[in-house]
Order: structure tokens, then sequence, then C-alpha cells
């Protein structure tokens, strides 16, 4: 994946539980820089669990704020 671009709906719904500063950045549109800067200050859109020096954000909250619905769970044969 190119830094330089957003993540399309596939990218994001393939992401892991919690993902890094940088790629849910990408997720919503945000440069590396911003994401940073919006993350020191608590303005970044989704909220982020700070774990030691590095910031990680749920899959979960970034799939409500670009409202795509996650597909439900295929049933287990």
């Amino acid at each position: 994946m190119s830094s330089s671009r957003g993540l399309t709906v596939e990218e994001v719904l393939s992401l892991p539980a919690a993902v890094d500063l940088v790629t849910a950045g990408r997720a919503c549109g945000i440069s590396r820089t911003t994401a940073y800067d919006l993350a020191r200050r608590g303005k970044f859109p989704v909220p982020l669990l700070r774990l030691g020096a590095q910031y990680r954000a749920r899959r979960v909250d970034l799939l409500d704020l670009l409202g795509i619905e996650q597909p439900a769970p295929t049933p287990a044969a």
C-alpha cells in the first residue's frame, strides 16, 4: 500500500482489531503529521489507545466514523 493515499473500504474492513496512528490517519484521509498533531492535542477523530509511546485506534471506531458497516460473521459449519 502506498503511504500517499487513503484506504479503500476493502482495506479498512481487512484491518486488524487495532491499528497504528498512521494507518488510522490514512483511513481518515489525514496525513501522518496531522494525525500526530491531532493525537497530541486529543483531537483525533476517533478515540485512541495509548500504549507506552504508541497510539492505537480500534477498527470498530474507524468503521463507525467512516459509516462502513461491518459484514455479519458467517456461521461456523
